[in-house]
């Protein structure tokens, strides 16, 4: 596994070894060990599964403590943009975004570390995308920044999209903004 660190520090791109031939393919796409030495010593202990329609925008979500989530994710099938937003009010990168497109064809994985908001866009006609979580999901936890604030600026690739509208969930649209998530205390 080849781990790169992008440019807000803790948040690593991880591209795993893939063996293939006329068979198919094989790939290990976690060991704790590597995982230990690159990105810290975290316990897993949800992992999730979802699948979304083209055009569809879920985030960008977060939980507060005491039950934080960092994330592991990857899109099994399909592509999307995917993107992890510093909340953390006492950093020098707070409000800043690195993305990453994660594909079945590309097999990268994206760690979001406790502290960010996580999100993310389907390119493809569908898109699997499954993450291994630290910290149980707890609703009483979990908030939201709106995925368009103006003030933290995220490039979405939204040419890619063709025709297709942004698609949000209910909770999704009526987000707050970053400064209104930080005006509550909803912010690390």
């Amino acid at each position: 596994m080849q781990y790169e660190k992008l440019a807000i520090p803790g948040v690593v791109l991880l591209t795993p070894k893939v063996f293939g031939d006329e068979r198919g393919f094989f790939m290990e796409t976690f060991r704790q060990s590597e995982f230990e030495q690159h990105c810290g010593d975290y316990t897993f202990v949800q992992d999730n599964h979802s699948m979304s329609a083209h055009g569809i925008l879920r985030g960008l979500h977060y939980q507060l403590a005491p039950e934080p989530q960092a994330k592991l994710v990857r899109a099994s099938i399909g592509n999307i943009f995917d993107v992890a937003v510093d909340i953390r009010k006492s950093s020098a990168t707070f409000g800043q975004w690195v993305g990453a497109h994660l594909s079945a064809e590309n097999k990268q994985q994206l760690w979001v570390p406790e502290g960010f908001a996580h999100g993310f866009l389907t390119l493809s006609a569908a898109a699997e995308v499954q993450y291994k979580a630290r910290g149980f999901w707890n609703k009483i936890c979990e908030r939201a920044i709106r995925w368009d604030d103006t003030t933290i600026g995220i490039q979405w690739p939204l040419d890619q999209l063709g025709t297709a509208e942004v698609s949000l969930s209910g909770k999704d649209a009526e987000a707050p903004t970053l400064d209104q998530a930080k005006a509550a205390g909803d912010v690390f």
